[in-house]
């Protein structure tokens, strides 16, 4: 794709490009050509060239693709949530909300609630709701201790180029 800005043209190229199997980013390429027609876009005519991985959004991954990658984190925050192990629980967290939480109340519910410290460790996987740049991956929590069902939450999406967690919850 060529397009003018001011008195440059610019030539781009996005594509796919596999790096790991959990991992998928494109590739964008572009030039800068010298200030005069697109015809320029000859051997020898790029004055800058650079490229920038920009990390796929999460949003465009399949179901699977998705679920292998939540469910081992449900299963991480279920094992320190159980374990009262703050310091791991947030660790898969993004800046953000590590940066909203406060320790102290999430430590005293870590300490009074008997629902987080025994959480089932075979929860139901229900769906995933798509929406901007996160995915929300909903289980059917259980507890160890008392009867009935939770819907746990589970929402992800790149911060840079790791996925992370934007939020988790269980109602």
């Amino acid at each position: 794709m060529i397009r003018k800005s001011g008195n440059r043209f610019f030539a781009s190229n996005m594509r796919p490009e596999k790096k790991k199997k959990t991992k998928q980013k494109f590739i964008l390429s572009f030039c800068l050509v010298a200030p005069f027609a697109p015809r320029a876009l000859q051997p020898g005519s790029v004055l800058i060239a650079e490229t920038i991985e920009i990390p796929m959004n999460i949003t465009e991954k399949t179901d699977d693709e998705i679920l292998a990658i939540a469910t081992p984190l449900w299963e991480h925050l279920v094992q320190n949530s159980n374990a009262g192990q703050y310091g791991e629980f947030v660790k898969n967290f993004s800046q953000s909300l590590v940066h909203g939480l406060n320790e102290i109340e999430v430590g005293k519910q870590f300490a009074r609630s008997e629902l987080t410290r025994n959480l089932a460790e075979d929860p139901d996987f229900l769906g995933i709701i798509r929406r901007g740049e996160h995915v929300t991956v909903l289980y059917r929590q259980r507890s160890s201790s008392q009867q009935g069902e939770w819907l746990g939450r589970l929402v992800l999406g790149y911060e840079g180029e790791e996925i992370k967690i934007f939020g988790a919850s269980i109602f």
